[in-house]
């Protein structure tokens, strides 16, 4: 049997961080994970989608130039993205694996379960630790109708060899936003099928309402209140059963894609055997992140759900479980001023407060909100879609929060969160001096 100072399951963003740091603190550590080492975001998530969006963004700024001074077509050849693509992501485990044993962390591949409380299996192996941490990500979430097996995930659209002319997106997040702009970009008839009332539910309506004119034009089909009953295959396509506020609606597709959500993925830890809470598919947590009922357990990232589903939330969450590891429950994760992108053309990006919050947190607020395609950030590259929406504490000055969309929102949500986690006021951006043009340097008419 093997004893370590930490035992975590996952390889992730979370994992590696704390791994790194318990580590660095000389004691000793093991890591498990049945997937390929290296965890979603340079994988199945973050990376991959943003290199397959690369291609998209040429072909979106090729034809927003036309008639503009640019000339000629430029299209998607799908195999040599998802080529490009694996550039990236092809040697990732290798690398991992390769950091783990020059830190003298101690790996093993397959599926981790708890045979108890300090005890943790693998394969023909038992590790028994002193602290574990559950790192183990998220899973997508089960659809619940019938035929929901045809529908692929998101890391398996990334594997395609070439593209269906007719793709179906069950859900309308982040996935559903991202990929389908990025398919249709591609030559896809995509049809975007969300349960709610509009896509994105967790930005701002007016902001959202502006990027999906953008879906329109680009001629993806964004259905709302259209919740899917069931998939079936027939021949060489699917057929998807929907209910809309109509009645029911069939749509065919060559491909359909899961892009519903995700969940903790805990199934396979047997958390019962290790004495571990958890109720709704989450574990039950303390401020620390530490398990409520067993202390020598922590979680991190998407396995903890405490804050954003991120990626530097994950590497966040991994450095405080390591800190309070190492110095006994002293931190807390702090998810202030973490902002929110999701990678569409152009991107949609939030931080802090929404307006409803931010109306019942200060006295008087001032909202300022505004469609502005014809700003030079928008208008030299050809744009149809820019808008923002700031929220300023009236009496302090206080940013409380921003919503942007448009060309650079990714980038320019960045100064927005810095000011708010610093308590800066909407004077001290204004007075700031931003390089010009750029699209930072539209923030003191923003505010």
């Amino acid at each position: 049997m093997d004893i370590y100072d930490l035992v975590v399951i996952g390889t992730g963003s979370a994992a590696r961080a704390a791994a790194t740091q318990v580590r660095g603190a000389g004691r000793s550590v093991a890591v498990i994970d049945h997937h390929p080492f290296g965890g979603t975001c340079p994988l199945r998530g973050c990376d991959p989608k943003k290199v397959l969006l690369s291609g998209a963004e040429a072909v979106d700024w090729a034809r927003r130039m036309q008639r503009n001074g640019a000339t000629g077509e430029i299209s998607v050849t799908w195999k040599e993205l998802i080529a490009f693509k694996r550039t990236f992501t092809g040697p990732v485990p290798k690398t991992v694996e390769q950091r783990f044993a020059e830190q003298g962390i101690s790996a093993f591949r397959g599926t981790a379960r708890f045979i108890g409380p300090d005890a943790i299996a693998v394969g023909d192996r038992t590790l028994r630790a002193r602290k574990i941490l559950i790192a183990t990500g998220a899973r997508p979430v089960p659809l619940g109708f019938f035929g929901a097996e045809h529908a692929i995930f998101i890391d398996a659209f990334m594997e395609l060899e070439y593209l269906p002319a007719r793709i179906v997106m069950v859900g309308g997040g982040y996935i559903a936003a991202e990929f389908s702009q990025i398919a249709a970009r591609a030559g896809a008839k995509v049809t975007v099928l969300q349960r709610g009332a509009r896509i994105l539910p967790r930005f701002d309506a007016d902001l959202v309402g502006w990027l999906t004119e953008g879906f329109r034009a680009l001629g993806i089909d964004v259905r709302t209140n259209n919740a899917v009953t069931g998939i079936e295959h027939t021949g060489h396509e699917f057929r998807v059963h929907a209910q809309t506020p109509e009645g029911t609606a069939v749509i065919s597709a060559d491909l359909v894609v899961h892009a519903a959500g995700r969940v903790p993925d805990l199934a396979d830890l047997d958390l019962s055997a290790g004495a571990v809470d958890s109720g709704n598919g989450r574990l039950r947590l303390n401020d620390y992140l530490q398990s409520v009922s067993n202390p020598i357990v922590y979680a991190a990232g998407d396995a903890a759900s405490h804050g954003p589903a991120l990626t530097p939330v994950s590497r966040h969450d991994g450095k405080i479980v390591a800190k309070n590891m190492l110095d006994g429950n002293r931190h807390r994760p702090d998810y202030r001023s973490v902002p929110s992108v999701v990678f569409t053309l152009p991107p949609i990006a939030a931080v802090g407060l929404s307006e409803a919050d931010a109306r019942l947190h200060a006295h008087r607020l001032r909202v300022r909100s505004a469609e502005v395609p014809n700003w030079f950030t928008s208008r030299r590259l050809g744009g149809s879609v820019y808008g923002y929406k700031t929220l300023v504490d009236a009496d302090s000055g206080r940013i409380m929060g921003a919503h942007l969309v448009g060309p650079h929102a990714d980038e320019v949500i960045n100064v927005f969160a810095l000011a708010i986690r610093h308590n800066l006021t909407a004077d001290d951006l204004k007075t700031a001096v931003f390089a010009y043009p750029t699209a930072t340097s539209d923030i003191a008419s923003m505010l």
